[in-house]
């Protein structure tokens, strides 16, 4: 017997990369629900590339009696409204907006990280998933971290457009092309030009001057690697669809060499290290679209620290970022505790 599972936000980007990953990997689905707003109640989506179509729900009149989990894309607001209702009604939530990663009682879950905080989920029935730039950073990090202690992390992430929903990439899309007419150019979802620019600002400001995606950065980062390790970070909104990039410097508490942090790294769970001192020998985001892997290149000794090390970390955001780590959360979820499939 497998599971019945609800994928609720099926026709934003993250939804329909859910259905996608959960065919692709054949998760053990006896059923599948897809849900949305009123607005979309009747079209269709696709199960990956099954030929299977899925007709859309309308979530308000959904009953998740019966059902054992739910993967949600549909942003706070709406999670707010329809997580509660769904974990009371034993379909366990695991949720993709940021409403639930920082409550205590919510397990906030990379499944290459932490898989045992998984087994908190019991107090609330929910679980959460991970910004998109922390989710790749902490794969990379936590090997090392195991290895040599990180007391500090520097980062600066190049964010794609996707992070912002289908409305950043049509932004982007219109922008470039109008740009090449001779039209106006005008920022509607960005707060400037996106098309060949690059915006230190992502989310809203905070007092001290950081975002709340560089806050996200840092207190995720905590909660699910170590509390112990202190980070900042810049983030910033680049022109390019798909594919989160970050620069990574990172200071240990003991000795690792670039040497030892690559065959670390080479042999890692969810880490493909692309590393070759050459032209072309790294990986960029064009190359990152649609795998699983968080690509790590360019791992090198900082001389400026004692026990310092930086390195270039690439993935998917619509993928490790968002939809592949709810579904491997899912996977995680029925191995540990639900045990059906």
């Amino acid at each position: 017997m497998g599971y019945r599972i609800v994928v609720a936000g099926a026709t934003g980007n993250v939804g329909r990369e859910m259905l996608n990953i959960l065919a692709e990997r054949e998760f053990p689905a006896d059923e599948i629900a897809v849900l949305a707003s009123s607005r979309s109640v009747g079209e269709e989506a696709d199960y990956g590339e099954t030929g299977r179509k899925l007709k859309i729900q309308n979530i308000e009149h959904f009953d998740p009696t019966g059902w054992d989990m739910a993967l949600f894309a549909i942003g706070s607001d709406a999670t707010k409204i329809y997580a509660p209702k769904f974990a009371a009604a034993g379909c366990v939530v695991i949720d993709n907006s940021s409403l639930y990663r920082m409550d205590p009682d919510v397990p906030l879950i990379v499944p290459e990280v932490n898989p045992e905080a998984i087994d908190g989920y019991t107090a609330r029935n929910i679980i959460a998933n991970p910004n998109c730039s922390t989710a790749q950073m902490v794969v990379a990090l936590k090997p090392l971290h195991d290895a040599a202690g990180i007391k500090r992390v520097v980062v600066a992430t190049y964010q794609s457009v996707s992070g912002a929903g289908k409305a950043g990439m049509d932004e982007l899309f219109e922008q470039s092309r109008n740009i090449f007419v001779g039209d106006s150019a005008e920022p509607k979802k960005f707060t400037k030009q996106i098309a060949f620019n690059v915006i230190p600002h992502i989310d809203s400001f905070l007092d001290d001057g950081s975002t709340k995606e560089e806050w996200k950065m840092v207190v995720e980062t905590k909660k699910i690697l170590d509390p112990k390790v202190k980070v900042v970070a810049t983030c910033v909104r680049v022109p390019v669809f798909v594919g989160h990039s970050e620069a990574v410097h990172v200071e240990f508490e003991r000795e690792i060499s670039a040497e030892q942090a690559q065959d670390i790294l080479r042999e890692s769970p969810g880490v493909m290290l692309v590393d070759k001192r050459e032209d072309g020998g790294y990986v960029t985001p064009v190359e990152c679209v649609g795998d699983y892997a968080t690509f790590i290149s360019r791992v090198r000794e900082d001389s400026t620290v004692e026990n310092g090390l930086a390195f270039w970390c690439v993935s998917d955001n619509l993928r490790k970022g968002a939809a592949l780590n709810a579904v491997q959360i899912a996977e995680l979820l029925g191995r540990r505790h639900l045990k059906k499939g």
